[in-house]
This record gives structure tokens, C-alpha cells and sequence, in this order.
């Protein structure tokens, strides 16, 4: 496989199990990769997974409907919110 050249590379240094080192070599052969490569390929996909899982929301269709409506007729301020923007600096 071609290699292509990185502008810039961390590095970060892990201790593993010896078997477990040999199981991820193993994984990686199977998938015709090396090792580095193998994980990096596998962890980067499973951070974005839970980094997704973390900052998105999933509604129901009820939700997701409540949500529309309250975005389309909002409801009053009420006096803590009227407050809160009240004292907020002044813009020039």
C-alpha cells in the first residue's frame, strides 16, 4: 500500500498485554494492514461514535413535533428570563 506523506505526526505510546498485542497483529494481518494502521483505523471510528453519541440528540416523532412547534410559535418570556437578558451588557 502507498504511503502518503503526513505534514505532521503525533505519536502516543501505549502498554499493552502481550496477548492482546498479538490478537490486534493477528486482526490486522487478516485485514492485510499493519498494526499502527489497523488501529488507528478501528479507534478513530469508535471515538466518532461515542463523540456522535454525545453531542446529538436523538428525538422521538412526538418530540421532534413538540420541538417544531415550540420553535415556530415560542412561548412568552417569563420574569428569570426577562431578568437574565435585562442585564446583559448594553451593544454599542
Amino acid at each position: 500500500m502507498p504511503q502518503i506523506p503526513v505534514g505532521t505526526n503525533e505519536r502516543v505510546s501505549l502498554r499493552i498485554a502481550s496477548e492482546e498485542k498479538l490478537l490486534l497483529m493477528r486482526a490486522a494481518a487478516l485485514q492485510h494492514t499493519n498494526l499502527t494502521e489497523f488501529v488507528i483505523s478501528n479507534v478513530v471510528s469508535v471515538a466518532q461514535k461515542i463523540i456522535d453519541e454525545h453531542e446529538r440528540l436523538s428525538l422521538t416523532e412526538r418530540d421532534s413535533l413538540r420541538m417544531l412547534a415550540l420553535l415556530d410559535n415560542p412561548p412568552a418570556p417569563n420574569d428569570k428570563l426577562m431578568a437574565a437578558a435585562l442585564s446583559l451588557p448594553k451593544r454599542a
